[in-house]
């Protein structure tokens, strides 16, 4: 499976980055294919392209801001293929997230 993802939380630093974190290794624990944007204090890192958008089974939403470039995922939203939680939550509970990605594909 592949996920791609988005962290962002309103300071930037912490939440954006644990998130981003808990996602990759959750997802690299079960042999899954991913990759994590950030938009944090740094500004943009590990910046998603379309193709990988577009390639990927689900996408994850870690975000408590609005963010940049939201749609590149509207085809992805139309065909339920995002999940949006919190950045807080994605850090407490990955496990239970990514089985939620996993139903997704289904």
């Amino acid at each position: 499976m592949k996920i791609v993802a988005v962290t962002a939380c309103p300071t930037g630093v912490a939440h954006t980055y644990m998130a981003q974190e808990a996602i990759e290794n959750e997802c690299r624990k079960r042999g899954f294919e991913v990759k994590v944007e950030t938009q944090g204090s740094m500004g943009i890192e590990n910046e998603l392209e379309q193709e990988e958008v577009d390639a990927a089974d689900v996408v994850i939403l870690a975000v408590a801001i609005g963010i940049e470039g939201e749609d590149r995922f509207e085809e992805k939203s139309m065909m339920n293929k995002v999940i949006n939680v919190d950045p807080g939550e994605m850090i407490k509970h990955p496990v239970e997230i990514i089985n939620q990605a996993e139903e997704l594909v289904k």
